[in-house]
């Protein structure tokens, strides 16, 4: 009687610790789900094959990366001839629509309106506008010209459209556009946006394109000097043909 009287003593005993236990394990496995939920992925997809759909306009609320202006920046904001949407200038190339969208990276991503926004890009054959400069076609003077460089003012959307030319390529560089955002006329972002590889050798392909050719002085984005460290966020999303054109979007995450 003894024995069986300690026995159950012990199994009263263990019973009472391991329902101590699980109970003191249920706010920790609610917590650990309270921390699943609320977690957020703000990784984006980076080029793959043929896809020609970037992350520009992805939901992630980051900043744009700041990159360099150089070489070939120009303010121009002092000409209001300049806040244009069409900033072709009748410069061949295939028909790129391009949309951005300004955000306050530091309030949720809420859109900006009237931000200024600057951008410009080379030609088809590399050169861009107010520079003198060497290419394939040899030294151009276009000091003075003003095509494919336009400003804009952010809408109650926070976008701004522009109308141009898919751009071309020159030395050293993979295709790409520059953009300035300023707020209350100070600079707050200087950064660049990228293009698909596989759709720029499509383009360059073509025939407005192909005297030029294919990019033969940097092999893809991924080594490219501005883009191999932050491709993902700096890529635009595009849809389109060679055919009818383009439309790039894009969302610029501005720390305003």
């Amino acid at each position: 009687m003894l024995i069986k009287l300690i026995l159950m003593e012990q199994s009263r005993k263990k019973f009472i610790k391991n329902l101590l236990i699980g109970a003191s394990a249920v706010p920790l496995l609610i917590e650990a789900c309270k921390k699943d939920e609320n977690s957020t992925t703000t990784g984006s997809v980076a080029e793959s094959g043929s896809d020609s759909t970037g992350t520009g306009t992805g939901t992630a609320c980051i900043t744009s990366p700041e990159e360099t202006a150089g070489p070939y920046p120009y303010d121009l904001s002092a000409n209001s001839a300049m806040f244009r949407s069409n900033i072709t200038e009748g410069k061949e190339g295939i028909l790129l629509n391009l949309i951005l969208t300004i955000v306050n990276s530091n309030n949720s991503c809420a859109v900006i309106e009237n931000a200024r926004v600057d951008i410009w890009h080379c030609d088809k054959d590399g050169y861009y506008s107010e520079y003198t400069e060497p290419g394939y076609l040899g030294t151009e003077n276009y000091t003075g010209k003003t095509f494919l460089r336009g400003i804009q003012l952010s809408d109650s959307s926070g976008q701004v459209k522009f109308v141009t030319i898919y751009p071309g390529w020159y030395t050293g560089r993979t295709t790409h556009i520059h953009v300035e955002v300023f707020i209350n006329n100070v600079l707050k972002k200087t950064t660049q946006l990228a293009f698909p590889d596989s759709l720029n050798k499509e383009v360059y392909g073509t025939s407005l394109y192909n005297a030029h050719g294919q990019n033969t002085s940097v092999a893809n984005n991924a080594s490219d000097s501005i883009f191999a460290d932050s491709l993902s966020e700096e890529l635009v999303t595009i849809s389109g043909d060679t055919t009818n054109g383009y439309t790039a979007t894009f969302q610029v995450g501005v720390p305003a």
